[in-house]
């Protein structure tokens, strides 16, 4: 069951990142800047990041079968609108269609690991969802590079398109909300469940969440999406091969460190965003060593930027974890919801950063890039990262307090390193 769920995620993935490799086919193909080809990865996130607190509410409602079901029907339908159209304007809307489809698969997924695994497994699994989710990516790098310059766009992305037809059928059979089967879903009203988000909203613990998920899942999310191919190809002059492998590289470091970000998440609780906090220093400084060469960088450091930068993914899970500490099991949609904005938020907005910044730099297009234009334009990352950081830091003071103050004790649990389980909510929380 967690198998086909879990396959569902791959697909999402490899969905979302198709335009990573075909970035350059799609400025050809529809005659646009980079603005306009940012703009479809812009929307596509834009969608998904606003839907994450309504899809947690129905999440909750309906429960992760019927939400996975629609998120595929969506996500097949919006990728093949995508292979057929030439045109600007209905490329767009079929990536919104993904967006929204997206955004039903990954929080699914956490509530269905959260219902079906014991309490001690869950940072293990969870972070086991979200980094075998990313063979999506590597399915998106040089196998999709290789079907598009071997069989053209239009039959490249049919095929991908295909593959959910597959999955409707696998999720109807197998895939239950709960090992119960007399209580699949939290059969609470809409609108209490509308009204219940401000209490989660209001939880320091699950802005902590937010804003841990913010800080170190965005440079990964903008290098495989949108801008990593062309910075590697245009920019540090490699070639498509090698900017794709490098791709590749970037999942194979999020496989490896994942289960030891696990370990250590489930370890020591009291540290977690600590944890996220020393894996964004690393990023952050592999990225300013490679924007100060006055050269393009030697390869073995590309993979040490990619890799490390593909660190970000599997230590951002933290953020779900942490949701999981201060947000009890039947509000878990929501909770993810809130937290699954934070990282995607920031990506889409230093994706558009970083487009505007190219466009500002060199008005002639993609076909001129060079390396000094995208030098410029990536130092639209370090924003994020201040903002992200500092907001950490802020949160993690009032999430200790907002233990402290509603579950005596609890600091002190988590301190031993044993991990704190919700009892739920009373009148106190969220204030």
């Amino acid at each position: 069951m967690w198998g086909t769920a879990l396959t569902v995620y791959v697909l999402a993935v490899l969905h979302r990142s198709s335009l990573g490799v075909a970035g350059l086919l799609a400025a050809d193909r529809f005659a646009i800047g980079a603005t306009e080809l940012a703009a479809f990865t812009v929307l596509q996130l834009a969608v998904y990041a606003a839907l994450q607190v309504p899809v947690g509410v129905l999440l909750d409602r309906f429960g992760s079968r019927r939400l996975l079901l629609t998120g595929l029907v969506l996500m097949t339908a919006g990728q093949l609108v995508f292979a057929l159209v030439d045109a600007f304007v209905p490329a767009l809307l079929a990536r919104s269609l993904l967006g929204a489809g997206d955004a039903m698969v990954f929080i699914s997924v956490i509530r269905l690991v959260a219902a079906w695994f014991a309490p001690g497994q869950g940072p293990m699994v969870v972070q086991l969802t979200g980094q075998f989710g990313q063979l999506g990516a590597v399915l998106a790098a040089a196998p999709l590079s290789f079907a598009l310059q071997s069989f053209g766009w239009t039959r490249a992305f049919a095929a991908v398109s295909s593959v959910g037809v597959v999955l409707l059928v696998a999720v109807a059979a197998v895939v239950r909300d709960s090992p119960d089967p007399d209580h699949e879903a939290v059969r609470a009203r809409l609108a209490a469940l509308v009204r219940s988000v401000r209490t989660v909203w209001g939880n320091p613990g699950n802005r902590l969440g937010m804003w841990s998920h913010f800080v170190s899942q965005f440079p990964a999310t903008v290098l495989a999406l949108m801008w990593g191919y062309p910075f590697l190809v245009r920019g540090e002059g490699v070639t498509p091969g090698v900017a794709a492998s490098l791709l590749t590289v970037m999942t194979g470091a999020t496989l490896l460190t994942a289960p030891v970000l696990g370990r250590l998440t489930a370890r020591l609780p009291f540290h977690r965003s600590h944890l996220v906090l020393a894996v964004v220093t690393a990023i952050v400084t592999a990225w300013t060593v490679v924007l100060a060469l006055p050269d393009p960088a030697p390869t073995w450091l590309l993979v040490v930027l990619v890799a490390v930068t593909a660190v970000g993914g599997p230590v951002s899970m933290v953020g779900f974890d942490l949701a999981r500490t201060f947000v009890p099991a039947e509000a878990m949609g929501r909770a993810n919801g809130v937290v699954n904005i934070g990282g995607f938020g920031a990506s889409l907005g230093a994706m558009a950063v970083i487009g505007i910044l190219l466009d500002v730099v060199e008005p002639r297009g993609a076909s001129a890039y060079d390396l000094a234009d995208f030098r410029v334009a990536m130092c639209g990352l370090y924003p994020f990262w201040v903002l992200g950081a500092v907001q950490v830091l802020r949160y993690r003071r009032r999430a200790i307090a907002h233990l402290q103050r509603v579950h005596p004790g609890a600091v002190e649990q988590l301190q031993r390193g044993e991990p704190f389980a919700h009892p739920g909510f009373d009148d106190r929380e969220g204030l």
